[in-house]
């Protein structure tokens, strides 16, 4: 009964652009952890983690607009 539940709910539209939002944030993730070494905080706390991600999210949307915009620096 319950696979059958799944297997309804993965039929709709909403689910492939469910997969796609999911893809690009997992692949941001994964770049966080691979890429910028975020994979243990350092800091301790709750607003620790939360300092900790945000100054990595910030570095890593920063380097994406660079290239999006072609400068270099």
């Amino acid at each position: 009964m319950v696979r059958d539940f799944a297997r309804s709910c993965t039929a709709y539209a909403f689910n492939e652009i469910a997969q796609k939002r999911r893809k690009k944030v997992e692949m941001l993730f994964a770049h966080l952890q691979r890429i910028l070494g975020l994979n243990r905080l350092r800091l301790r706390g709750p607003l620790g983690v939360k300092d900790e991600f945000t100054l990595a999210a910030t570095a890593q949307n920063r380097k994406r607009s660079q290239e999006g915009t072609g400068s270099s620096g």
